[in-house]
Parts: structure tokens; sequence; C-alpha cells
């Protein structure tokens, strides 16, 4: 990874109003980190929150609250 640069991880699904679980995300990020300087990683969800959802599920502003949150607490824990 050139330096500069930064990779966003999206981890947090848009499609689903299923919300993942911190620990989950924690270890997927310490998985990147073997291979790209945490410095240069982030947190994000993935592209566009879907108002249809995944296989049929509707994901609310309330759903999407709750995953920017996440996101947010997340990054705090890791980059502080």
């Amino acid at each position: 990874m050139p330096k500069g640069k930064r990779v966003i991880l999206g981890l947090v699904s848009t499609k689903t109003p299923v919300l993942e679980k911190k620990d989950v995300l924690k270890k997927r990020i310490d998985a990147a980190a073997r291979h790209i300087p945490l410095d240069q990683l982030g947190i994000g969800p993935q592209c566009g929150f879907s108002s249809g959802g995944g296989g049929g599920q509707a994901v609310t502003q309330d759903d999407t609250r709750r995953k920017l949150e996440l996101v947010m607490e997340v990054a705090h824990d890791v980059w502080g």
C-alpha cells in the first residue's frame, strides 16, 4: 500500500438490519492489519443503505443510525 493512501474496510452491511458484533469487526480489522499498516486502515459501511434490504429485509432509519453509530464506536475503540 503506498504511503498516504488509505483502505476503508466496508465491514458493516447496508443491506440487512442485523447489527454486526463489535468483536467480529475488530477481528476483521486485525486481520487486515497483518497486510496493511493499521494507520492506513479505516472502517465504514458498505456503499449505500438499502430501503429494500437484502432478502426482503427493510433497513429503517433507526437501523441505519445504529449501524453508523457502531462504525463510529469501533473506529474510536481501534484508532482512538
